[in-house]
């Protein structure tokens, strides 16, 4: 069973529905993407880094198998999660 791909498809449905239960729609705002893209940019140097020597390895059976470079689909995924529940808690803890 493929257990990190559908945690990580999990964590992207509950960011979503969290985004929009806190009202805080931060999936709607233009400068996200570009905090993200410069997020994920760097993910790239250090995650390839990681997963192309070896230091982090994947057993096959748990994810899908597609990679962007050498990391797995399913970080980008969970990297995604990470980093917009930390944004969304952010804003919701500002307002209040």
């Amino acid at each position: 069973m493929k257990e990190y791909t559908i945690l990580a498809i999990i964590s992207v449905i509950v960011t979503v529905f969290v985004d929009r239960v806190s009202g805080i729609r931060i999936l709607k705002r233009g400068e996200f993407y570009i905090l993200l893209l410069i997020i994920f940019l760097f993910k790239l140097l250090v995650n390839d880094y990681l997963t192309g020597t070896e230091i982090v390895l994947y057993n096959p059976a748990f994810f899908l198998g597609l990679r962007i470079g050498s990391i797995p689909v399913e970080d980008f995924l969970f990297g995604f999660s990470m980093v917009t529940q930390s944004v969304i808690f952010w804003e919701y803890f500002l307002k209040r």
